[in-house]
Parts: C-alpha cells; structure tokens; sequence
C-alpha cells in the first residue's frame, strides 16, 4: 500500500499572497506525470454529474409534466450532500489518506448516477441524484488537494490550468454526447457515470503521494486550518467560489438549456453544441493561465473574469436569435479559463500541508452551496419576471463579486 505524502510547501497562519518562483517542467512533462492523470480521470468524473444531463432538462420537464423553475432541484439536490460532506470528507483525506476517501466516492457516484435511468417520478429522480451528490461531494476538492501534495510554484498553477483545460473538454464533450442520447430518450445521458467505476479502481490501486496521513492531532489540526482561513484574501477567495458556482449553476447551466429549448425551440443536440461552445475559450486560457497570471497577476485574472461574467449575461439578455447566443456562452467560457485555476492556485498556495485537504474542502464547501444557491436564486428571479430577469440577476451578482474582489484582492500576488 503506497505511502501519501507531498514535497509541497506552503505557509500557514494569515497568507501574504502566493509565490511562483519555482521553475516548471514544460507542459509535455507535465502531461506525462501519472498523479496528473489519475486527476484528470476525477474531473472527468465530477463534471459529469451535471453537463451530460443538462441537454435533457426540456424533454425530463416534459416527460414528469413538472414546472421549467422545478428543473433546477436535479442540481440542487445533487450539490446540497456537498455542503455538509464536502468539509467531512477533505478532514478524513487528511486524517487516513486521499486515496481511501476518493476511491469509494467515485464508486458511489458511478452507482447512484446510473440508478437515475431507472427512476419512475422525479421525485425519484432527485432523490437518485441525492446519493449521487454524496459520492461527488469529494471529487471536486480531493482532486485540486491531490494537485497541491504533488506540485508547487509555478509549475502547480500550469498543472491547473491543465487540469481545468481537462474539465472545459469534459464541460464541452458531455452537452454533445448528452444532448445525442437525449435525443434517442432522456434517461440515457444517466448511464455516463458507468465511468466513474474503472476511474475508481484506478485511483485505489495507482494513486501514490508523499504525504504522510494524520499527522496532527484533533486541536492543532483546527487550529491550523482556523488560522489559515481567517485572512481577507482567504476569505475573498471562499467569496469568489461560491458566487462563482451561483453563476454556473444559477443562469448558465439551470436557465440557459431551458431558454434555448422553450423559448427558441432548440433540440437536445443543438442545446449540447451551444453548451460545448464555452470550452473554447476556457481551453485556450487555462493552457496559457501560467503565462497570463505571471504577466497580470493572479488576482487581476479573477477580478476580469467577473466583469466578463457580467458581460456575457448583459449579451444573453440582448440576444436575437439561437445561435447569437454562442457569443455570450463563448465568454462565459473565457472567464471561467481565466477564474477557475487562478482561484485554485490561490487556494492551494494558501493552504498548509498538513490539513490541505480540510482547507479545500472548506473551499468545495462554499463551491456546493453556491451550486446550490444557484438554481434557487434564479429561479426565484424566474419567477418574479421570467429569462429577462435571470440574466439582469447575472449581470447584477457577477458585479457585485468584482466589487468585492476589488477591495478584498488588495495585494497582487507575484
């Protein structure tokens, strides 16, 4: 049974801002890393849980004759285990080791996923997807920890921004073939989490780290993390997760499908392409987010993001026609390629190394609530004056988080 265990260093009590000094091995050295790729398995694997189902919103209201601001319980109920497990299960990855917590989570979310073909109610459904939520309230910060045990400097921010190219392929992969099984029938984009399965394996019998499990005991380890946590920056940072994920969840992934499908007669398969359109840009700037960051700073990254956010939901709401809207998906893509990886790297600097995992956690946490969050927000917004005030909603919420970025990111980090 491998040893986990990290050469990663990084400062505990109230961070002054990360430092990328360290020089990196390139990209093709990087792709080849077995960690590396053990987590781009477990992206893949977290992604699924909500862009292969979301071509299928239209036909599943259809098919349980349910209201469209309902439709938005297939996410909330799948992120809600997350903001209470989230936290329990980076704590344990802590305490007994990454690979124990993440194996059986992935098996988790692969059963549950594919038990959704079966259900008979969406009540069904959701509760279905309820388990599944459980299974992937892990991945999402287990795989960003794993990133931070096993990389440092600059180097650990490429690995990132590699890592959120892996997810944008897998956000624009999963719409098309999603949308195409939606096509045949509704339940069949429930039998992608099948994967997650062989993934599971995988990580249990190859994922091997230098970090040393449960080194600390219960009051140091809390103590620790209490004093990591506690600095502005780290709370800017908690900030920009959820209203990030509020904005993913909320209008692009709970309203827009909808939009697209009630309002200007989309099918599932066209739905999946617009959807795809995004991972484009994020792509293309989560390969180059290194270079980026080392030019503008980290911080500036995620302050340009909101403004783009903002921007791309103005031009959501101004609109004509079907395939106009590849214009704001497109820089809804770009900003999450400029905010998703600097905002991990920030995170994965500031958290100490022996409680990395409870700290990213913590930070799934708030990535779970602001999933959850979402769809409930916007849809209340739904509901007191429809799309138009879902998107006007997101212009209002992502300015909102620059303003705050702007007073809490007052140093730029090196």
């Amino acid at each position: 049974m491998p040893v986990e265990s990290s050469s990663a260093s990084a400062p505990s009590g109230t961070p002054q801002g990360p430092s990328f000094a360290a020089a990196p091995r390139s990209l093709r050295e990087l792709l080849k890393d077995p960690t590396l790729r053990i987590v781009f398995g477990v992206t893949c694997m977290m992604v699924m849980g909500v862009t292969s189902i979301a071509p299928a919103f239209p036909r599943i209201i259809a098919a349980f004759d349910i209201p469209a601001a309902s439709i938005g319980l297939l996410l909330t109920w799948f992120t809600v285990p997350g903001v209470i497990l989230t936290p329990v299960m980076g704590i344990l990855a802590d305490r007994y080791g990454r690979r124990q917590v993440l194996a059986p989570s992935l098996a988790l979310f692969g059963v549950a996923g594919v038990a959704c073909t079966f259900a008979d109610s969406f009540e069904t459904l959701c509760l279905l997807r309820l388990f599944q939520g459980m299974g992937a309230a892990a991945l999402g910060a287990l795989n960003i920890t794993i990133i931070g045990d096993a990389f440092e400097g600059r180097e650990r921010i490429t690995a990132l921004g590699l890592n959120a190219s892996v997810l944008s392929i897998g956000v624009a992969s999963y719409p098309i073939l999603g949308g195409a099984l939606a096509q045949l029938h509704w339940r069949l984009p429930f039998l992608l989490p099948l994967a997650a399965l062989p993934v599971a394996w995988w990580v249990w019998r190859r994922l091997k780290l230098h970090v040393q499990p449960g080194g600390m005991d219960a009051k140091a380890y809390f103590r620790s993390a209490w004093d990591a946590m506690k600095g502005r920056e780290v709370l800017t940072v908690f900030a920009v997760t959820a209203c990030t994920f509020v904005l993913i969840y909320g209008p692009f992934l709970s309203f827009v499908p909808v939009h697209l499908g009630k309002d200007l007669h989309a099918e599932p398969w066209q739905i999946g392409v617009l959807l795809s359109s995004a991972a484009l840009l994020t792509v293309l700037f989560t390969t180059q987010i290194g270079r980026i960051s080392a030019r503008i700073g980290v911080t500036t990254c995620i302050k340009a993001a909101f403004v783009i956010y903002a921007v791309a939901n103005l031009v959501f709401f101004l609109s004509p026609a079907l395939w106009w809207h590849v214009v704001p998906i497109m820089l809804f893509g770009m900003g999450q390629g400029l905010n998703i990886p600097s905002t991990q790297a920030l995170m994965a600097e500031y958290a100490p190394p022996g409680n990395r995992g409870g700290f990213m956690a913590m930070n799934g946490t708030l990535l779970r609530l602001g999933q959850t969050i979402g769809p409930l927000l916007f849809g209340g917004f739904f509901a007191l004056g429809g799309m138009d005030a879902v998107f006007l909603g997101g212009v209002v919420v992502a300015l909102g988080m620059f303003a705050v970025a702007l007073r809490g990111f007052r140093r730029t980090p090196a």
